[in-house]
Order: C-alpha cells, then sequence, then structure tokens
C-alpha cells in the first residue's frame, strides 16, 4: 500500500461518506467561495474538476483538472462531469447591476445546464450555492426560518435569476438526483476579492453613509463556515440522505449590528468610522433614479446606489441556522471575532493592496 493510499483510507474511516465522494466537479472554482471549497476538497484526497470561463494555474498546481467552459454551453457541462459522483455548482453571475438577460441567462438557464448535465452524467448528488436574498421582498427578517417564502418583487435580477435557480434544484430532487440548496449570506474573510474591498474603497473614500437608523442586524458568513456548510451538505447526501431537496441558511453563531460591525473593522485598519446618516426613503429614492438613469444610458458601472443596497444597508436580515444544525450538524468552526482577526492579518498583508 503506498503512502498516499493510506492517508485517503485514514480519512475514510474517519469521515465514512468521503468514500462516496471520490470525483467531485466545482462550477465557478475560480471565485471566492469555489477556489476555498476546492481547496478543502483537494485537502481531503479528492479528485477536483474544475469549470469555469478562465484559467487557474494555482489551482492546477495542486493537481486540479481545469475546464475551461461556460454553464451556458450544454455540451461543455456534459463533458466535464463525465464520471463525476457529486457536483457543487457555485458559478453564478453576482452583483446587483449589470443586464438582466445576462443574469437569467447564466444564473437561471445556466443552472438548468448544470441539472441537466448531471442527470445525463447520472451524478447522483448536487449541492447548490443559493443566497438569503432568493427571500428578501424589501421588509425585515429577523429570525426568519426556510419556511419563508420566496420574495415576490425581488429589487435586482440577481435575486429574481437566483430564485428560478434554486427552485430547479430543488424540484430536480429524485432518488437518481439528490440536492441540497446552501443560502449563505454576505461571505467574507481572506481571500475576497469584492465585499470587503469594495466597502474598504468607499470607506477611505468618505462616501459611505449610514442608511436608516443604523440598528439592524445582519448575517454574514465566514468563508471557512461557508465551506464547511457544504461539506456537510455532500455529507448528508452520502449518509442519511435527510436535507435532500431542501434548502439551509447559513451564518455565523449570531447577527452582527451591521455598521458597529463595519465601523469595527474600519477602525482596525486606520479607516474613519462612518458617522453620517441618510433616511432610507431618500436613499431609496436616489436608488430609483439613478437605476433609471443608468439604464436609460446603458451605463455598464453600477449605480453608487440601488434600490436593493439601500434596503439591505437599512433592513435586517438574519436567518435562524436550527434547521441546519439539526440535519447537517451545523456549526461556525470559526467565530466572528477569529474571522475578524483573521480578516485584519490578511488585509494589513497582501490582501490589502491594490493587484
Amino acid at each position: 500500500m503506498d503512502a498516499g493510499n493510506g492517508v485517503t483510507e485514514a480519512r475514510e474511516k474517519a469521515m465514512p461518506w468521503m468514500g462516496k465522494m471520490r470525483k467531485v466537479a466545482v462550477t465557478g472554482g475560480g471565485g471566492f467561495i469555489g477556489k476555498a471549497l476546492v481547496r478543502a476538497l483537494v485537502e481531503r484526497g479528492v479528485e477536483v474538476t474544475v469549470i469555469g470561463r478562465n484559467s487557474y494555474p494555482e489551482l492546477a498546481a495542486l493537481g486540479v483538472r481545469c475546464v475551461r467552459g461556460d454553464i451556458r454551453e450544454p455540451d461543455a457541462l456534459t463533458d466535464a462531469l463525465h464520471g463525476c459522483d457529486t457536483v457543487f455548482h457555485v458559478a453564478a453571475k453576482a452583483g446587483i447591476w449589470g443586464p438582466r438577460e445576462e443574469y437569467f441567462a447564466i444564473n437561471a438557464a445556466g443552472t438548468a445546464n448544470v441539472i441537466a448535465a448531471c442527470q445525463a452524467r447520472q451524478v447522483p448528488r448536487l449541492i447548490y450555492t443559493s443566497t438569503p436574498s432568493v427571500v428578501f421582498d424589501r421588509d425585515d427578517l429577523a429570525g426568519a426560518d426556510e419556511s419563508t417564502p420566496y420574495a415576490v418583487r425581488p429589487l435586482c435580477a440577481y435575486a429574481a435569476s437566483k430564485i428560478l435557480a434554486e427552485r430547479a434544484v430543488l424540484t430536480a430532487d429524485c432518488p437518481e438526483l439528490r440536492t441540497i440548496a446552501i443560502r449563505p449570506h454576505l461571505v467574507w474573510g481572506p481571500g475576497d476579492g469584492h465585499l470587503i474591498p469594495r466597502l474598504l474603497e468607499r470607506g477611505r473614500a468618505g462616501s459611505l453613509k449610514i442608511v436608516g437608523t443604523g440598528e439592524n442586524r445582519v448575517d454574514i458568513a465566514f468563508i471557512d463556515n461557508v465551506v464547511h456548510a457544504h461539506l456537510l451538505a455532500a455529507e448528508n447526501l452520502c449518509a442519511s440522505g435527510s436535507g435532500a431537496g431542501q434548502a439551509f441558511f447559513i451564518g455565523q453563531e449570531a447577527p452582527v449590528a451591521l455598521w458597529q460591525w463595519i465601523n469595527g473593522l474600519f477602525v482596525r485598519l486606520g479607516i474613519p468610522p462612518v458617522t453620517r446618516k441618510v433616511p432610507l426613503a431618500v436613499a431609496y429614492g436616489a436608488g430609483a433614479i439613478l437605476e433609471g438613469i443608468h439604464g436609460a444610458l446603458g451605463a455598464a458601472n453600477e449605480p453608487r446606489m440601488t434600490r436593493f443596497l439601500a434596503c439591505q444597508l437599512a433592513k435586517s436580515h438574519w436567518f435562524s441556522h436550527r434547521k441546519a444544525e439539526t440535519l447537517l450538524g451545523y456549526r461556525p468552526l470559526v467565530s466572528t471575532e477569529e474571522g475578524l482577526d483573521r480578516l485584519v492579518d490578511w488585509l494589513r498583508g497582501d490582501g490589502g493592496r491594490p493587484a
């Protein structure tokens, strides 16, 4: 027996379900969540194929098979999933501004293609990275659980397209293809190239204002905890399957006071805290006007304010994690405090430097 096989057998004894997950595909494996997930899978001795539109030499160096492809291309997906026993569908068009048709082509139609490819290749497990935005309908959400209905008035194409995608994934669940949707909220941590950098940019420019009262609480999800939740979902589908066909909210041990948390991060990085306020009605109205102007001009750049952003910054949106705790065994591996320490260390190093 070689050393590699010995390590694999030891891991399978510690985690028997790992023996059922040997060859995995990750769509969007070059993104923030996808890349962290791929590394965790490689560490567990799993053979990984990444499907993405770019090349990822840092993943290839780990022994990952990188396939250039677009989830909007069904044939490319079907070829890439040959022999796979599990698919983590992480790829999506994120953000809150851009061509509406592009969001639906990637997030909705692209997800339908992933499902069809799984069915064609007889892949038995599909774990989908969703978002709590699918239930955000402009009002406060305080301790909401998975019985909360989908939003009927989504304020951006991202949320609207993800609703269709999640529905398709959960509807596709059957004995031949077990599916789960994970809903992590405001994912952050070292390696983040979007949420935190944009927040810091606006903070340093002094362009941020507290929207509303500043007392709203929100869920946040440290990247290691998000990866952990995805692996627990795979474990569930490999074992009892009690979570199949269901969605799960994922977050930290407790929600944070959004603006207090932002200002705490700013102070540690030498950025002046945000003190100026703007009423939600004013920000929402400004967002509507700017959306109209940008839409009329066909502007590609995101407006400084949108209706969705105004509501997200002013409203509470935190969720019960009891279902994930009960069915998946989810508990955050990294506390909010420890995660913040890791983030600050990263930002003070290479993470805080312009690319």
